[in-house]
């Protein structure tokens, strides 16, 4: 290859690496298709909904070093990951975070063997106890449920301020995506959206 073709293919990376990321469109609200999180470029795996009686509770779009359509090709990627959770629940509304606690517990239990709820006991509690103390969520919130090695583990914000301190261990974000992911999770529709299998 002449160096002035090796000059023109290399801007053509970069002006393509400048490129914004592009949205994809779910329930009116746009989530990039990529985004950086602690040093990697992650790809939207999926985006689902949940809902709670008549009222759309939260959307949802996971993040992954590479796109999977199994839960277990996720929990096996190595790296960092992300759920968001936008809050979409009606203005006059909000919400108390023990929900989505007991929410949490309820999933862990139903989708861990007794030796992987032993294991993550401890860390559950602690991440549970940073999700109370946010108090109430309202429309327009946006949870970042993190999974940064580098940093310590499995990071909690919440509209852009951390709650807790890292809890540490692939093995406890695992247990939170099963939550969502694992096959006694209590949203079938919002679990294959975020496996990409279909609309969420």
């Amino acid at each position: 290859m002449s160096p002035s073709i090796r000059r023109r293919a290399a801007v053509l990376a970069l002006a393509v690496a400048a490129l914004p990321a592009q949205a994809v469109r779910y329930e009116g609200q746009d989530f990039p298709d990529t985004l950086s999180l602690g040093g990697s470029t992650l790809t939207l795996n999926g985006t689902g909904k949940r809902q709670v009686a008549i009222y759309p509770l939260y959307l949802a779009a996971l993040y992954v070093p590479q796109k999977a359509s199994a839960a277990d090709a996720i929990y096996a990627q190595p790296g960092p990951k992300r759920l968001e959770m936008r809050i979409v629940i009606p203005l006059v509304k909000d919400v108390s975070t023990q929900e989505f606690v007991k929410a949490i517990n309820k999933g862990v239990n139903r989708n861990s063997t007794d030796a992987e709820k032993a294991a993550v006991e401890e860390r559950l509690k602690q991440f549970n106890a940073a999700i109370a103390e946010v108090g109430r969520v309202k429309k327009g919130d946006l949870l970042h449920i993190d999974y940064l090695p580098a940093q310590g583990g499995t990071i909690l914000t919440v509209n852009g301020k951390v709650w807790g301190k890292p809890i540490e261990g692939q093995d406890f974000y695992t247990a939170f995506l099963k939550v969502f992911l694992g096959d006694h999770n209590s949203d079938e529709r919002l679990r294959t959206g975020l496996l990409g299998q279909r609309p969420g």
